[in-house]
């Protein structure tokens, strides 16, 4: 949304630019006035078309996360539909919000006074207007069909302010006015708005005293302009006399009519669109920088760290005493998504449920970032990345001493039938004796890794020696150029064997070649939950890089 909003004030900027420095001076009233109306309404239109035929891949410069990281799931919270839901506002919505309101406000009150003085005001039956004269004052305005003339006015001769407030009413100009005036309410915060409403109802002055002047002296009507009078500073009425005004249209009545050749100034409106609409319909393309390469027999990692080896995680404010850190973090992020959660209302009226699965990272900095979702529907996706939001500040993990960025997934549960509630504690997984690898109590262990400290770390790192040591590039595939990723997937059963080995590629010969690699993995030690023997699924992707 905030994309969104930035997109159409830039366009506004942009359209206003042409605008006042090559439009605002001619004397094409008419076309002035449906250019601001027409780019206002294509300002906020744009930043939603997407065409086709510009599309192009912009590199986004945030990581995309591997897919292996997607299947180091933790432990799933489930989040029900509560029977009383508080309705959870940030501060960016409480001044978004907020802002609407005190304009309303405002809105309100300016109603308010036309309505007092239509009431204080005598009431004469015309057939093209009602005619609102106010006692003691000089005003002069016009409101839908509703002229306010004050009883000074009157003595003196003013044929002309009523010709001149007619071309008001029978243009419409008020909801022009009304328009901008309620896009200042929602857009209270975007001053171009302000700006707009501003060039419009100067473009209304000039539109009805280039009409009148064609009927009376334009003398008389000059000098009659001149005239310093009272007026009522509501900013959606066409006051007949504003101070700040009056020396802009006696030079527009003095101005000579353009030339119908500078019409062609409107064509600039055309490379401006085609230019906007080739910006938003630019798409991202995701540009990874946490893969792991394999050129020939050497692989290259990342700064990025996931979750399940690095060697310090980050620290939940509240866990900086704790024996456990990651089962501390793990409790506290659960609580966090607990807490937090409300069920969209939409999401339940359309009986949408399942599993959403998010990814973060943790950075350097212990902020986070580059949130991700995996969901059936945008509603749950929505309301996940709103929490995610919401984390606190962290301090950051940290590998060999370093501190790291640390990419950290975690499902969440959409439940509505209240028969299946779980408590958060509750571990979910495809059934009793998979157990994912970045959540089992025991990992498997790799030969060379029973006397290791971190045996989910040196698992990781035997994991990739193994592909690096028995990585053979398919002579097939350097001859037909192909390289890519492949992600693989396979189960360490709770024997200790490999088995139940899945391949995603870009090719079949890459495929096998990776196949090849794991099915010479050695027996391991089998992983361990709550002290049984269970199958571990694992999964790793493998790039393939030409040189």
């Amino acid at each position: 949304m905030i994309q969104y909003i930035l997109e159409c004030i830039a366009f506004q900027l942009l359209f206003l630019v042409i605008y006042d420095f090559f439009l605002k001076k001619e004397t094409f009233f008419q076309w002035n006035r449906l250019y601001l109306l027409g780019t206002f309404l294509l300002s906020l239109i744009l930043p939603w078309v997407k065409i086709e035929a510009f599309k192009q891949q912009v590199p986004q410069t945030f990581a995309n996360y591997p897919e292996y990281l997607w299947g180091l799931q933790n432990e799933a919270v489930v989040v029900q539909v509560q029977e009383s839901a508080s309705w959870n506002l940030t501060w960016q919505e409480g001044v978004f919000y907020g802002g609407m309101l005190v304009a309303l406000v405002l809105f309100g009150l300016k109603i308010r006074q036309l309505y007092l003085l239509r009431k204080s005001g005598e009431k004469i039956s015309y057939p093209l207007f009602t005619q609102i004269v106010i006692e003691n004052s000089n005003i002069a305005f016009s409101f839908f069909k509703s002229i306010f003339i004050g009883d000074k006015v009157l003595k003196m001769k003013h044929d002309t302010i009523i010709a001149h407030e007619l071309v008001h009413i029978k243009q419409r100009h008020t909801y022009d006015l009304l328009f901008f005036e309620l896009m200042r309410i929602v857009g209270w915060f975007n001053p171009l708005v302000y700006v707009y409403q501003n060039r419009i109802s100067e473009l209304h002055e000039f539109i009805a005293d280039a009409q009148v002047s064609k009927e009376h002296k334009t003398d008389h009507y000059e000098q009659l302009l001149a005239q310093v009078f009272q007026t009522e500073h509501i900013s959606f009425i066409n006051q007949f006399f504003t101070k700040s005004l009056i020396k802009k249209r006696i030079i527009m009545l003095q101005k000579s009519k353009s030339k119908k050749v500078w019409q062609l100034k409107y064509l600039l409106l055309v490379p401006m669109v085609l230019g906007m609409l080739f910006y938003t319909s630019c798409e991202m393309s995701p540009k990874s920088e946490n893969d792991e390469f394999i050129n020939g027999t050497s692989l290259s990692t990342s700064v990025d760290v996931p979750y399940a080896v690095v060697d310090e995680v980050p620290i939940f404010p509240g866990c900086e005493d704790a024996d456990d850190k990651r089962a501390c973090f793990n409790e506290k992020i659960q609580k966090h998504i607990g807490k937090h959660f409300n069920y969209p209302q939409k999401a339940q009226d359309a009986n949408i449920e399942g599993r959403v699965s998010t990814m973060f990272t943790i950075s350097s900095e212990g902020t986070i970032e580059n949130i991700k979702m995996r969901g059936p529907d945008k509603l749950l996706e929505d309301e996940v990345e709103r929490i995610i939001k919401r984390l606190p500040k962290m301090t950051p993990g940290k590998q060999s001493g370093k501190v790291v960025n640390v990419p950290f997934s975690i499902p969440v549960q959409f439940v509505l039938d209240n028969t299946t509630s779980s408590t958060l504690n509750e571990k979910t997984y495809m059934n009793e004796n998979d157990v994912p690898f970045a959540v089992v109590d025991e990992v498997p262990i790799f030969p060379g890794c029973e006397d290791a400290d971190n045996k989910r770390a040196c698992f990781n790192e035997k994991m990739q020696q193994h592909i690096g040591k028995h990585f053979k590039y398919p002579k097939a595939a350097v001859d037909a150029n192909i390289d890519g990723r492949v992600s693989t997937m396979f189960m360490i059963n709770s024997e200790g064997t490999i088995e139940n080995i899945k391949m995603r590629g870009p090719d079949k010969l890459l495929e096998d070649e990776v196949e090849r690699i794991i099915k010479r993995l050695p027996k391991m030690t089998p992983g361990k939950q709550s002290g049984k023997a269970v199958n571990v699924p694992f999964s790793i992707p493998v790039n393939f890089k030409l040189q």
